[in-house]
């Protein structure tokens, strides 16, 4: 890994001699683990989703962006948007680090609509003489010619009294005519938390406290923190750093989460069940969630993690956003699906349906980098399945299902490169129920899976070899019975 100096980390790109700029977006360009249909970066390193929105007709998405090269630097928005949440149209940077407040980077936020307007709310981030942080919360409001200006100072200058300046990430959202921000903090003995403020005109935010968990020492800060009503439930997402891993759970650097209850906005209280990650893969985090067209609620995430040393980082370039998701709560259990609009990307349809046991390891002609596989489960009498993707003579990305323990874990410890500073390469989860559908999405090199229509999802990044296209299927003892539904898909976003 290059040693990046704190100077070059926040160097601003309009500081950059204009040279420099295209050799490393041809660097990138060449790269031959380009994504065709996630968002990625133009150049350098993409992170969290920030200000999602469908606002008069379109839809906005932003992610944090460091431009110069893959490693967390001087952060900018940049901004696309979309007719369908399946083609996106880039705009370049649209929040900059160029006032006092955010001089050391234009850190994670929101987008709400107020009279009329769209406005974003995120963390401002400056750097004193001695490196010490001061965070604020800043608003900036659209023109309608998409210009971009920024309220001259703060809403909220600095973090309460009791906390430190781990203090961001702020998501707005409306209750009948008044305004909240529910934002990421940490407490004095460094413990997560979440506060709540609340405004009547977008100007003057009012603390209104801390909001009451069950959760006490989980972890020294909570992330990007969301709150939404869904389906009858109150529900809040966020990203608590600090855990220890457990079993199955918790076993990446940092987890992302949600909790299901009833929050009483009087008093703060927030009854809820028990922390559940969102997604059992290697690379999510920090999700965002906002409402489509039609009123349902969307996720996105950030596939990656912080801290992580990936395969293309020595290509000028790192991450991508995860597929949108469609959530639900059924039967009380929030569930995951693939955004229907997806579907715009299928082509070349291929089925296949068969038996698969020890001995069959192909059950299907058909292969490749991209595309949306979905399989049944029509009968299984197997010990465990392995389902194994972007295979070769020497690469083979694996999916077992075991049915005793009603098991899914994800193995990609010969799916070719590998991050270099994390040791463990398999990812499992439970089911709710004996697995009968899987539907996954293969991009060039990232995967997403989608077990039993949405009862958990497993998001990683892959880096195959590019011979690397085979699908194979057998079983531990037994046989199963299984059809195929393969679509390739490509969109080059």
């Amino acid at each position: 890994m290059t040693d990046w100096t704190r100077e070059e980390r926040y160097r601003r790109i309009e500081d950059v001699d204009v040279a420099f700029f295209k050799d490393l977006k041809r660097k990138v360009d060449q790269s031959k683990f380009r994504q065709t249909f996630h968002i990625q970066p133009e150049t350098g390193l993409l992170n969290d989703p920030n200000g999602l929105i469908y606002y008069k007709g379109t839809y906005y998405v932003s992610h944090q962006w460091f431009p110069l090269g893959a490693v967390h630097g001087l952060k900018y928005w940049y901004n696309y948007t979309s007719k369908d949440l399946v083609s996106f149209e880039p705009h370049g940077p649209i929040l900059k680090p160029d006032t006092k407040y955010d001089s050391h980077g234009v850190y994670s936020g929101s987008a709400f609509e107020y009279n009329d307007h769209l406005y974003y709310m995120y963390t401002g981030n400056h750097r004193d003489s001695d490196w010490n942080r001061h965070s604020s919360q800043m608003i900036a409001r659209m023109a309608e010619d998409g210009t971009i200006e920024k309220f001259p100072k703060p809403v909220i200058s600095q973090q309460p009294e009791g906390y430190t300046s781990h203090f961001r990430d702020p998501k707005v959202f409306k209750i009948d005519d008044r305004y909240y921000a529910i934002l990421a903090a940490q407490n004095n003995e460094e413990q997560g938390r979440l506060l709540l403020y609340a405004t009547d005109d977008i100007v003057n935010w009012k603390l209104l406290g801390e909001i009451k968990t069950h959760l006490t020492n989980f972890g020294y800060m909570w992330e990007c923190p969301d709150y939404f009503k869904l389906d009858g439930y109150d529900v809040m997402l966020m990203c608590p750093q600090g855990l220890e891993a457990d079993n199955d759970k918790y076993r990446n650097i940092y987890q992302s989460g949600y909790m299901i209850g009833d929050f009483d906005i009087d008093t703060l209280t927030f009854d809820h069940q028990s922390f559940i990650e969102l997604d059992r893969g290697f690379d999510f985090y920090a999700p965002q969630t906002f409402t489509d067209e039609n009123g349902q609620r969307i996720l996105i995430g950030w596939m990656g993690l912080p801290e992580i040393e990936y395969p293309t980082d020595q290509e000028g370039w790192a991450h991508c956003l995860t597929i949108p998701r469609e959530l639900t709560i059924e039967d009380g259990k929030l569930k995951q699906r693939p955004y229907k609009a997806l579907e715009k990307l299928r082509h070349n349809k291929e089925t296949a349906l068969g038996y698969a046991n020890k001995f069959t390891r192909k059950l299907h002609p058909y292969e490749g980098k991209q595309y949306e596989l979905i399989i049944d489960v029509l009968e299984n009498d197997a010990t465990e399945i392995y389902f194994e993707l972007r295979t070769s003579k020497t690469t083979s990305t694996v999916i077992a299902y075991n049915k005793e323990e009603n098991k899914v874990t994800f193995d990609r410890s010969e799916s070719g490169l590998l991050p270099a500073n994390v040791e463990d390469m398999t990812r499992s989860t439970v089911l709710d129920t004996p697995l009968k559908k899987l539907q996954i999405f293969v991009d060039t090199s990232s995967i997403e899976i989608f077990c039993n229509d949405g009862e958990r999802v497993l998001s990683s990044r892959i880096f195959p070899s590019e011979d690397a296209i085979g699908i194979k299927t057998s079983t531990e003892t037994g046989q199963v019975y299984l059809q195929f539904t393969k679509y390739d898909l490509r969109n080059d976003i």
